[in-house]
């Protein structure tokens, strides 16, 4: 199957479908979370979601777009981390693509590889454009970090790994939830619900 081949397969009207109805799930997940200044972000359940799904472009996609309008709507800081929204679709969809989410235990190693693809995106941004402090609740660990004497690009790198990394092992297993919950007959319309549901 060629490149075009597979991304037309990938991009499938269902697909097309499920994208916008993620984007207002990591939309308003996202919101809530930030609006009770919580240390975790949740705000990636339909992009997991539709990478799982629909393979690692369409993930892709969908975190890019999430974050781009929402930086438009109300938090421009969100359209800053677009490119880790991105990733974390983009190595989702591998993740299924590779088997990872086919068992409850695989899934908590698809948590893992996607909260550290998205730290290493993170941090570059979050120390060179925000000087390691963005507004959410993760901040008081590096301010924190700095007080005890740590510098700030050691203290952005633990506050994004320790937050990141069991934010996502929490995101891949609610996606995964909400995937095994749905109809078999709506299910296998997506390119990659046979990794998932064997």
């Amino acid at each position: 199957m060629s490149f075009s081949e597979k991304l037309k397969r990938d991009f499938s009207t269902i697909t097309l479908v499920l994208i916008p109805v993620a984007i207002v799930i990591n939309i308003v997940v996202g919101q809530m979370v930030g609006t009770l200044n919580l240390p975790v972000f949740l705000d990636s359940i339909g992009t997991v979601l539709v990478a799982i799904l629909a393979g690692p472009w369409a993930g892709a996609l969908t975190g890019l777009l999430t974050n781009l309008i929402w930086g438009l709507i109300s938090s421009p800081v969100a359209a800053a981390f677009a490119p880790v929204a991105l990733m974390i679709g983009l190595v989702a969809g591998l993740c299924a693509q590779a088997g990872l989410f086919n068992t409850w235990w695989r899934v908590i190693i698809s948590g893992v590889l996607i909260g550290v693809a998205a730290s290493i995106t993170a941090v570059p941004i979050r120390v060179y454009m925000f000087g390691g402090i963005t507004g959410s609740g993760a901040d008081f660990i590096t301010a924190y970090l700095l007080a005890t004497g740590r510098d700030l690009f050691g203290s952005v790198i633990i506050t994004v790994l320790s937050t990141n990394v069991p934010d996502k092992v929490v995101t891949a297993l609610v996606a995964w939830g909400l995937i095994k919950g749905l109809p078999q007959r709506f299910a296998t319309r997506f390119p990659q619900t046979s990794t998932v549901r064997g």
